[in-house]
């Protein structure tokens, strides 16, 4: 990544980002396998579907990649939705849940902003959808008119 300043906008923005995302990390094994265990799935299943997931954007937020911030979100929905979800069915692990929920809104207002600060800064931009599409027009254009030559 280049050597661009960060802002302190920015900076906080990426505290929060990781808080909520290193928080649930070290939570949610904590959770399902040491304080409150699910009996009613192997290890296996419930690592690949609650551990794995947080795993895939690991390298990227350890290298600073904005983009990866930016997707991570996807992946936050997975522990949003599940909070939700045990707060309402599950009122025994309310204290968990809670904290879940706190990392998992903590995670995605940090990436959401730190990616959009991050990139900002850095000059990335995402092409506006018609101007890609209207581009693509064009190029398939100029490859029918050019194919006969």
């Amino acid at each position: 990544m280049t050597n661009t300043a960060k802002k302190p906008i920015t900076k906080r923005f990426q505290v929060a980002a990781l808080v909520g995302y290193f928080g649930l990390l070290i939570l949610m094994p904590l959770w399902l396998f040491v304080l409150s265990p699910r009996d009613d799935y192997s290890f296996a299943f419930t690592f690949c579907l609650y551990i794995v997931p947080l795993l895939l954007p690991l390298k990227g937020i350890i290298q600073d990649k904005p983009y990866t911030y930016a997707w991570a979100n996807f992946i936050v929905m997975i522990y949003f939705i599940h909070g939700l979800t045990l707060l309402w069915v599950s009122p025994d692990e309310r204290l968990w849940v809670v904290l879940e929920l706190i990392f998992a809104s903590c995670m995605f207002i940090g990436c959401t902003y730190y990616a959009r600060h991050r990139g900002q800064e850095l000059g990335l931009k995402v092409g506006k959808l018609k101007d890609d599409l209207a581009n693509e027009k064009a190029a398939q254009e100029y490859h029918r008119q050019h194919k006969d030559d």
